[in-house]
């Protein structure tokens, strides 16, 4: 590997680890009010009078009358309200917001208000909704053609659940108002997507807003769009008690009120010729939940991986995200991929093992490679490393010998071994860097030689801030300590696009490396310099067309190969995994140990969205509202892990590099299942399947 492929300490190591980070917990509270929300108990229903309790001096409510600007969260469709106007959506669906000096005095009152509502009809399933917000589609060559030359059409349903994001920090943001500025901060992803969204709610021009992130417990997708509408909400009372105003949500309200991966229910007909897929037709039906948020988006995505990496000659996608009156779903690491990858990777190993062939030898005989259109009908612009990788991961899991070892079990324990193969689209998809985002970065040097990185990228605990420090100290050829990469303040650096997409390494990252060298070039000691650089689009790609869903959705892609063995427990259906493997080709990687950890991080994530995290919204009710009956996996189920880098340089990243992050949540859970298909001897379509899965089945073939 590359000199800056070598491993360092994580910038942020000794403040984590010793506790002097600051978290938005952590800041001091003296003059502060504290926020609590007042929640919809009902799915969907008109409310009218809210009776309040007689409120202390000092001790305020806020509702839909009270925001000056817009009573709508800027996020993609402006339709979500900062407080419900008559009419809630969810359980959950904010009503108003209480503050006061002391949480526990906010606490009781909040429980003193009454609400009356009429309640109207809900409806929780999206197949029996009749409320479309967003159809994606795609078309590409013949499809009737295929089905009528086709030796044999296969056709199958899967579907997915709801996922939570499970980050160690749940929501937190402080609100101030100060001489006509509002300034919001805490534990957020997107400084610029809340920028945005209270300057519209508070009516307030632009240099009258300021966002500030502090040190962030986590994310993975779900501190992208809803710190946005808690920033509203925080923002009303601090405009109107001129006081700051915290609003930090206990275990419980995080996971009942803030979004999730969209559940999905999708439809696969395949035509088989001479044991190639020849054509699919697909439907994808997003859950959306409430309001639309980031559905638009999270949906493009699942649609364009709908075809899995496979070269489909003949495809056809009908997708769609519809209203349900359950939490709205939002952003989730792999942002709609583990759905459509799920389901693509178990249709086609159910047809493998109809055909009566071996599941990875049927994928890799129908897999793209470089030159291949890809299902936009763009092209695999640069290449597809899946066989070697295959091979890398086969080998070291012992995959064909275990795969044969494991036929025709009858004890108590069985084993059973899965494969899976897919990729991750690098970047905002088709003409969203160029159009939408048109990201900025910028490089302060100071008379002293200290160079400042000036960018809006956040640092989850991913390593963004170390890597970043990388490009640009390798770059300059200067010590990093000679670098400075710093908390985003919305006051001091440029909108360099969301932290969000993969896209933080391979964009922002690549900017950085262009200002860098320019700055080499234009160096001068003891003058204070600043360098700005702006995104150009890539001149290789094909022009992606929006309206007819066409072009390359990205310019280049991850790809990732991953094999699960489990043992399952027929006596109590309990599923450990007792071997799990996945290569990664993320180019080249800024940092070994950190792209390693997200590696990591990111499977055994998969692993419990396929094998262990069940959410369910029972009449619109989250059930599973804290870590005691929402099960998440730990580094004590899944020790045996191992994973590996396969490197291929992409030319348009930064020393080679490109999209890592979301790329290992989209494979291992389709692996899983197809281990315990394996190991149960049939075929699954749905996930997660958890232990009780597990003796449900058993019970049936008894």
């Amino acid at each position: 590997m590359k000199t800056i492929s070598k491993a360092v300490p994580k910038l942020d190591h000794y403040e984590k680890i010793s506790g002097a980070a600051k978290y938005v917990c952590d800041l001091p509270t003296k003059g502060m009010l504290f926020g609590r929300m007042l929640r919809s108990t009902e799915a969907r229903a008109k409310f009218g009078n809210i009776t309040l309790p007689e409120l202390p001096e000092g001790y305020f409510f806020y509702d839909k009358n009270d925001v000056p600007g817009v009573n709508k969260v800027q996020i993609v469709l402006d339709d979500t309200p900062v407080f419900a106007e008559g009419i809630v959506e969810y359980i959950g669906d904010p009503i108003g917001l209480l503050v006061g000096s002391d949480e526990r005095v906010v606490n009781q009152l909040l429980k003193q208000i009454q609400v009356e509502y009429e309640v109207l009809e809900p409806v929780f399933d999206p197949r029996e909704s009749k409320e479309s917000f967003f159809n994606v589609n795609i078309d590409k060559g013949n499809i009737a053609e295929a089905f009528a030359n086709a030796d044999k059409v296969y056709e199958e349903k899967f579907h997915t659940g709801l996922q939570e994001q499970a980050y160690l920090e749940t929501n937190g943001l402080i609100a101030e108002y100060v001489d006509g500025k509002m300034t919001i901060r805490g534990s957020l992803q997107c400084p610029y997507y809340v920028f945005g969204a209270v300057a519209q709610a508070m009516g307030l021009e632009n240099e009258n807003v300021r966002i500030v992130q502090d040190v962030t417990g986590g994310g993975f997708g779900g501190k992208e769009d809803y710190p946005s509408v808690l920033a509203c909400q925080a923002a009303v009372a601090a405009y109107h008690s001129k006081k700051p105003v915290r609003i930090v949500f206990d275990r419980h309200e995080d996971m009942i009120a803030t979004s999730k991966r969209h559940p999905s229910y999708c439809t696969y007909r395949v035509a088989i010729k001479d044991k190639k897929v020849i054509g699919m037709d697909i439907d994808v039906l997003y859950d959306a939940g409430a309001y639309t948020t980031l559905s638009l988006v999270v949906l493009q995505r699942g649609v364009i991986g709908a075809a899995g990496i496979y070269n489909v000659p003949n495809l056809k996608v009908r997708g769609e995200a519809r209203k349900t009156n359950i939490v709205p779903s939002g952003a989730f690491r792999g942002f709609g991929g583990p759905q459509t990858f799920f389901a693509v990777e178990m249709m086609m190993t159910h047809i493998a093992k109809d055909l009566g062939m071996d599941a990875v030898e049927f994928k890799l005989q129908n897999a793209a490679k470089q030159g291949d259109t890809t299902s936009t009908s763009g092209r695999y612009h640069f290449p597809v490393p899946i066989p070697a990788m295959t091979e890398d991961v086969l080998k070291a899991s012992d995959y064909y010998n275990k795969k044969k070892v494991y036929q025709n079990q009858t004890g108590r324990y069985r084993r059973g071994i899965g494969a899976s193969l897919v990729y991750h689209g690098c970047g905002f998809t088709g003409n969203g860097e160029r159009d939408l985002i048109k990201a900025v970065v910028k490089l302060k040097k100071s008379k002293d030689g200290m160079v400042e990185v000036l960018t809006a990228g956040t640092d989850m605990g991913q390593g963004l801030f170390t890597t970043l420090n990388k490009i640009v100290s390798s770059t300059l050829e200067i010590p990093m300590e000679q670098v400075i990469v710093a908390l985003p303040d919305t006051d001091m650096v440029p909108d360099s696009g969301p932290t969000v997409a993969s896209r933080s390494i391979m964009s922002v990252g690549n900017l950085l490396m262009k200002a860098a060298k320019r700055l080499k070039e234009e160096w001068i000691d003891g003058e204070a310099q600043l360098i700005e650089q702006r995104y150009e689009h890539p001149d290789f790609m094909i022009p992606f067309d929006n309206d007819n869903f066409t072009g390359d959705a990205y310019p280049t892609f991850s790809w990732s190969v991953n094999v699960v063995e489990v043992e399952i427990d027929s006596l109590t259906g309990f599923i450990k995994v007792i071997g799990a493997w996945g290569c990664y080709d993320v180019g080249t990687p800024i940092d070994e140990q950190i792209v390693m950890g997200q590696m990591e991080g990111g499977f055994v994530q998969s692993l419990g969205y396929g094998m262990m995290e069940k959410m369910e919204a029972h009449n619109g009710w989250i059930r599973n509202s804290s870590f005691s009956d929402y099960i998440i996996p730990t580094a004590v189920e899944f020790e045996n892990l191992h994973v590996m880098l396969h490197v291929v340089d992409y030319p348009n990243g930064p020393f080679g590099a490109k999209g890592a992050g979301e790329l290992p949540n989209v494979g291992p859970a389709p692996a899983t299942i197809d281990a315990i298909q394996n190991a149960l001897d049939t075929t699954l379509n749905k996930a997660p399947f958890i232990a009780e899965d597990v003796m449900n089945f058993l019970r049936e073939v008894k």
